[in-house]
């Protein structure tokens, strides 16, 4: 159970785990305590000696030891020479900030952050910092709230301008946090198109280490996440400090590592071609970071992240609920289809178990090829030319949901809507348009693109029984710039952006409540909690090949659960990697994850499709556990040959259990895993062989794996305890 306790000069916010402390100096600056394993008391003396400050934590602004002080919430320029979460400048060009402490309040509700993504709570407190810098009028009030069941701390900051001029905010980091000087391994995730969140680990040094992204989007080539661990740390031991964003856009998630080895983590918008003009009367707010410990290792650390998505995070009624097993009609047709030959696909796709047929691209406007037509949402009936209700209702009666594909972001030169509305699309007056996939950025900053944008998906979504929309987004920003803006507003236009998708996102989301929203973005270049928010999945990658997706899903898996992950079973060879791999093993892969299918079942013969229909039933059967169980990494395809992972139910009921062999080792012992999660004083049996085994064995000893001869081999069990 969460508490938050208020001294005279501490604050203190605990849970049955952990806890977070700031100490109130003299003179007001609030200093960062302590955030780890849960503890009764703390003597700040203790920690002002640390660091090398004053006995009795009396100086001034004008003192050096500021440069030493762990700031909750610290300025550049005052005495403090690193880098600091707040930037601040003056109508006369000044940048300087000051805040001081003036109150610490309870809500007794962890609010919503107006026009943003953010972490619910269930009856938690929340603890208000309320800081201000008197010169300048400008009032900070820090958001914290340590959750009840997870040891996850979400916080945000409000800047509320009270004076009399007009301020221009240059960075407003959501979270500052000074880590104990100790060595310490960065861990960030990292990739690109087809190789998103790849881990790359690596020992702290002076200076700086961050990621980010300027692109629009939280992006394929970085995630907005950091962990710090101690050397040691393995996925079962070892203390892990991770941070996440719950935003979408640009961002900065970095550790600034200072004289003395003592890391300050910093995370929020990207302060590169970020501005936001503060006048009298207005404030502006951050988005959420989320901090979580753990000193159960990596492992522990996902378990808090997952139970995070889980219980605040996701909402509507697919929270927890069954995700339907979906054949996407992409990689069957591309753009070449009409009506009977989708028909035909979904035929086949009832007839092996599926409960959802998706159609992509190509469904509207005069899109034959990527193009064209992107805002003109209005169906081609050269292809459907009864329109997309005649096909949803077709395929509704034989059992299957209806999903479709839709970019509605982006706008195609060659389309009615840009003809009528070349201002809509992001541009700079004088510069040649950078078209990416033959298409531009609608410019959401603006009421009427939003307005359009919402109306035309909900045109479609109310005339058509429609269950499930994939909402993509396949280029990034370029040309940077807003017709209605002001010039001195345009550096608002990322964040601007970020607010209007937003609030277009959570109006469909409302208004269609039984719609399954998946978000994508070129594959997984916008793998955030911001989405999850609106939309309770997410496709992993394009990159749909067995091998790789081990990769892809193993790291992903650090942050987010199972039921966020899109995962589907594709064609060999591969269309993105040419690689062919076992039915088996793309099954197996693929099933830890909202499972389906990306292929053209009719090119399959009648042996693969009795196995397709076997996959399709065993998931199934174990739907609940594959999505909401408690999941655990074995052995990681970054550090070896194999890959191994089980996902155990709740009550320790049932678990699966998935090993793929990237491979062939010859001469060589068969693999033995060592099991989690279990009870170790249950026996289980093993459905696929009926043997039987403790608990304990299974975790301690290890299991047997028969893997057999080639490459790309795998072996997935279902474990039901006796």
């Amino acid at each position: 159970m969460s508490q938050l306790f208020i001294g005279q000069n501490l604050i203190h916010l605990r849970n049955d785990h952990v806890s977070y402390l700031i100490h109130i100096l003299p003179g007001g600056v609030p200093m960062h305590l302590y955030w780890g394993k849960r503890l009764e008391t703390l003597e700040p003396a203790q920690l002002i000696k640390h660091y090398g400050l004053p006995a009795n934590g009396s100086f001034t602004t004008n003192n050096c030891a500021m440069d030493r002080v762990p700031g909750e919430y610290p300025s550049f320029g005052l005495g403090d020479m690193r880098q600091g979460a707040l930037t601040v400048r003056r109508e006369d060009g000044t940048t300087s900030c000051d805040l001081r402490f003036v109150s610490a309040e309870i809500d007794t509700e962890k609010q919503p952050l107006p026009g943003l993504p953010s972490a619910y709570g269930n009856g938690e407190q929340t603890l208000r910092l309320i800081l201000k810098d008197e010169l300048l009028g400008l009032k900070a009030v820090l958001r914290y709230t340590l959750f009840d069941d997870c040891d996850a701390l979400a916080r945000s900051v409000e800047l509320i301008n009270e004076g009399s001029e007009t301020l221009s905010v240059e960075k407003a980091m959501s979270l500052c946090l000074q880590l104990p000087t100790r060595p310490y391994d960065i861990l960030t995730l990292s990739g690109s198109w087809a190789r998103e969140r790849e881990m790359h680990r690596r020992p702290m040094l002076p200076g700086e280490c961050s990621v980010g992204s300027i692109k629009g989007a939280s992006s394929l080539q970085t995630s907005p996440f950091l962990a710090m661990m101690t050397p040691e740390t393995t996925e079962r031991q070892g203390e892990v400090y991770a941070f996440s964003l719950v935003y979408s856009g640009n961002f900065y998630a970095g550790a600034l590592v200072d004289q003395q080895f003592s890391p300050r983590i910093l995370l929020g918008i990207n302060p590169d071609g970020f501005g936001w003009t503060l006048e009298p009367g207005q404030s502006f707010q951050t988005p959420e970071a989320i901090a979580v410990y753990s000193d159960a290792g990596l492992g522990g650390m996902s378990a808090q992240f997952h139970t995070l998505c889980a219980k605040h995070i996701v909402r509507g009624k697919f929270a927890d609920q069954p995700r339907p097993i979906l054949l996407n009609n992409w990689e069957a047709t591309y753009f070449n289809f009409d009506h009977d030959k989708l028909v035909k696909l979904a035929k086949t796709a009832a007839r092996v178990g599926v409960e959802l047929f998706v159609l992509d691209d190509g469904w509207f406007g005069h899109r034959d090829s990527d193009n064209s037509s992107l805002g003109d949402w209005v169906v081609d009936r050269r292809k459907l030319p009864g329109g997309l209700t005649p096909l949803a209702e077709e395929i509704h009666q034989m059992g299957l949901k209806f999903g479709l594909w839709f970019e509605p972001e982006m706008i195609s030169p060659d389309s009615d809507l840009y003809r009528a509305h070349p201002d809509w699309a992001l541009h700079i007056d004088g510069r040649t348009p950078i078209e990416g996939r033959n298409q531009l950025t609608l410019d959401l900053s603006r009421q009427d693109v939003c307005d359009y944008i919402y109306e035309s998906v909900s045109a479609i979504l109310t005339e058509n029984p429609i269950d499930y929309v994939k909402w993509d987004m396949n280029r990034n920003f370029s040309n940077v710039g807003s017709s209605l803006l002001p010039a001195n507003r345009q550096r608002e236009l990322p964040h601007r952006y970020m607010l209007g998708l937003y609030s277009i996102l959570e109006k469909l989301i409302h208004r269609f409540p039984d719609v399954l929203f998946e978000s994508c973005s070129s594959g997984g270049g916008r793998f955030d909690m911001g989405m999850l928010h609106y939309m309770p999945q997410t496709w992993c990658s394009d990159n749909t090949d067995a091998y790789s997706r081990c990769r892809i899903q193993y790291s992903t898996s650090l942050v987010f659960p199972p039921f966020a992950m899109g995962s589907h079973v594709s064609a060999v060879p591969n269309h993105q990697t040419g690689r062919i791999t076992p039915l088996s093993t793309r099954g197996n892969v693929a099933r830890s994850g909202c499972f389906g299918y990306e292929l053209d079942l009719n090119s399959l013969t009648e042996e693969e499709l009795t196995e397709i229909s076997q996959q399709i039933k065993a998931v199934k059967a174990v739907r609940n556990t594959l999505l909401y169980g408690d999941f655990y990494r074995l052995l990681s395809p970054y550090d070896g040959n194999d890959t191994a992972w089980i996902t155990v139910a709740k009550d320790g009921s049932e678990a699966v259990f998935t090993f793929e062999r990237a491979l062939f080792l010859s001469a060589t012992y068969p693999p033995v895993v060592r099991l989690a999660g279990l009870d170790p004083a249950a026996r289980y049996r093993i459905e696929e062989t009926g043997e039987e085994y403790g608990g304990d064995e299974l975790m301690y000893s290890g299991l047997y794996i028969p893997i057999s001869n080639g490459d790309h081999a795998s072996v997935g069990y279902i474990l039901r305890r006796i």
